[in-house]
């Protein structure tokens, strides 16, 4: 136990500058992340701001047996399934294809250039993105004048049930797919160059390259990635759904963290807020259990 505490100061002594580079990261995860599961014991109280947690009423699993006996649950949480579904089968594959298409240009500048107008929309705010996709769909925008072109009536698209699932995932590609790529092509530049060299001198030619050897070497980070992205399987941003929702769309486009913003905050109901809170986070919790081991039963790779 000595030698081990001693090795690790030793270890700090020496990479130091390394250490301190993960002080912010790790003091963030620690005052936002950690630090508030501690709250979360209010979801088993009746909690009064003005009691606090300490003296505010014990209520057991209460709050729970009124979340699942809500009518809105059902509705809030099948939307919610639905989304993440999209997620994980559309929004999830497309950085992978970008990043293996992006691999294969020659062209530097070209390369470069693509990568930027990929990557650009990801540091604009969803209020902006949001904005942007209604200016787009008004009457007067971008989609309804080329309707008008072809002779087709106007469409408020915004405004219907029947679009509003893949605008989510249209807007969630055009903001997050370019970044999502930078991941995907550092695991491709690390790559031996003498497999392909080897492949070449046997006649294969760049799509069997890109089949046969960039995408298997690129499995275990894409496995990893996926397994992260299942553990938020239901947090699908609130940020988008909530910039994107209309009083015409909230059948199919409420959510459960809009539904924890509506209950929490505008209603104040911290307690039953906190309990849908806490049962996202076990789901997403046992998910990642779930697929994890799934992953390390058919590719021996995982998380942990």
């Amino acid at each position: 136990m000595i030698k081990a505490s001693f090795r690790f100061l030793l270890n700090i002594k020496q990479c130091w500058p390394l250490y301190l580079m993960v002080l912010p990261g790790i003091t963030f995860f620690i005052i936002f992340k950690f630090i508030p599961i501690g709250g979360s014991i209010i979801a088993f109280q009746n909690y009064s701001i003005f009691k606090g947690i300490t003296d505010s009423p014990w209520v057991g699993f209460n709050n729970f047996k009124l979340l699942l006996d809500s009518p809105d649950f059902y509705r809030v949480f099948t939307n919610t399934l639905l989304l993440g579904l999209l997620k994980v089968a559309i929004i999830f594959p497309v950085p992978i294809v970008l990043a293996l298409l992006i691999n294969e240009v020659r062209f530097v500048l070209l390369k470069k250039g693509v990568q930027t107008a990929l990557y650009i929309p990801h540091f604009m705010s969803w209020v902006i993105i949001s904005g942007i996709t209604f200016d787009i769909f008004s009457l007067n925008g971008i989609f309804n004048t080329v309707l008008d072109w072809f002779g087709f009536e106007p469409s408020l698209v915004m405004q219907q049930e029947k679009y509003f699932r893949w605008i989510y995932v249209l807007t969630g590609i055009w903001r997050d797919a370019g970044w999502g790529t930078i991941v995907y092509l550092a695991a491709i530049s690390s790559m031996d160059p003498g497999i392909y060299e080897s492949a070449l001198v046997d006649g294969a030619s760049r799509f069997k390259q890109m089949i046969k050897i960039t995408l298997p070497l690129l499995l275990p980070t894409v496995v990893v990635l996926f397994l992260l992205d299942i553990g938020n399987f239901l947090e699908l941003g609130f940020d988008q759904v909530f910039n994107l929702l209309t009083p015409m769309t909230y059948s199919v486009g409420d959510i459960i963290d809009t539904y924890v913003y509506r209950t929490g905050i505008q209603e104040a109901r911290y307690s039953f807020a906190t309990a849908v809170g806490l049962f996202q986070a076990i789901i997403g919790f046992v998910l990642v259990l779930i697929f994890n081991r799934l992953s390390k039963k058919v590719s021996d790779e995982g998380l942990w």
